[in-house]
């Protein structure tokens, strides 16, 4: 879908009127950044702004995924599309969980063209979270965007962000968001760089991410 559609807004509070324009959107947009940097903020405007655009929130994981359990109970198409993904996922390495069902269960529900993602790794391991990415990859390109927030460097691995792919920096003490380019030396790769850290790192604060407020 590249080129296809753009967005442009006045940043909410507190970034005090900055302007960000998305421009050629990609099929997977990351967004990232240090706490406290407002990515919440920019994922929540972003989905009230671009048209037919849908937020999958940290609530997927509530009471174990009891709610993706119930649609995929009263949905047949849904059910035999997750789990078909599934069956790949874990042919790839994944491990099934109900962190990974409840967000597939998200992703392949009928609704918003575009989607984002609140911690897309939260509750997945290393190897679930290198297999979902690249299903995510091979999405068809007129599937829509996803915005995905992370801070893992299994999901957002630098060193193989392709042509369909790009990064939204949220600097620290609420800078304006900035578009990365994925290589060494380019404005604001640094910053990004510290912020990723490996999935086993990022384990030990899981609970606490869940239950943060916006950022």
């Amino acid at each position: 879908m590249s080129g296809s559609e753009r967005v442009a807004f006045e940043l909410p509070w507190p970034w005090g009127g900055d302007r960000l324009e998305l421009h050629d959107l990609r099929r997977l947009n990351y967004i990232i950044g240090p706490l406290g940097s407002g990515k919440m903020r920019l994922a929540f405007a972003i989905a009230e702004r671009l048209a037919d655009t849908g937020l999958i929130g940290l609530e997927r994981l509530a009471d174990d995924g009891a709610q993706a359990r119930r649609r995929m109970r009263a949905d047949a198409a849904l059910r035999s599309r997750v789990n078909q993904i599934l069956v790949r996922l874990t042919d790839a390495g994944a491990q099934r969980s109900s962190a990974l069902i409840s967000l597939l269960v998200e992703l392949e529900s009928a609704g918003a063209k575009h989607r984002v993602v609140d911690m897309v790794e939260q509750g997945l391991d290393r190897a679930t979270q290198q297999a979902l990415i690249a299903h995510l990859r091979r999405r068809e390109p007129d599937s829509g965007s996803l915005f995905l927030l992370t801070r893992s460097n299994a999901i957002l691995d630098l060193s193989v962000v392709g042509p369909h792919e790009a990064i939204i920096l949220c600097p620290a003490n609420y800078g304006p968001p900035l578009h990365v380019a994925p290589h060494p030396g380019a404005p604001g790769y640094e910053s990004i760089a510290t912020c990723l850290a490996a999935p086993e790192v990022r384990a030990p604060t899981a609970g606490a991410t869940a239950a943060r407020s916006p950022a």
